[in-house]
């Protein structure tokens, strides 16, 4: 007989995973299920808005850069 897994909450680290896999479109269907039954939305709301903030920041930097370096 196998025991039943117990209702374990992502980590960190899996939730910033999953919610790169999910802007990537490859999030496999065991992640998401396990997301949407044991994982609270605020976390994964978090994570989306850090990441895409510092996408912004990181493209915005290196918008700056390729400016600087073509004006030289």
């Amino acid at each position: 007989m196998t025991e039943p897994t117990p209702d374990k909450k992502p980590n960190l680290l899996q939730v910033i995973g999953s919610v790169l896999a999910s802007l990537l479109g490859v999030q496999s269907g065991k992640n998401r299920e396990r997301d949407f039954e044991k994982g609270d939305p605020k976390d994964y709301i978090g994570v989306y808005v850090a990441l895409v903030v510092l996408f912004v920041i990181g493209m915005i930097v290196l918008v700056n850069m390729v400016i600087a370096s073509a004006g030289r």
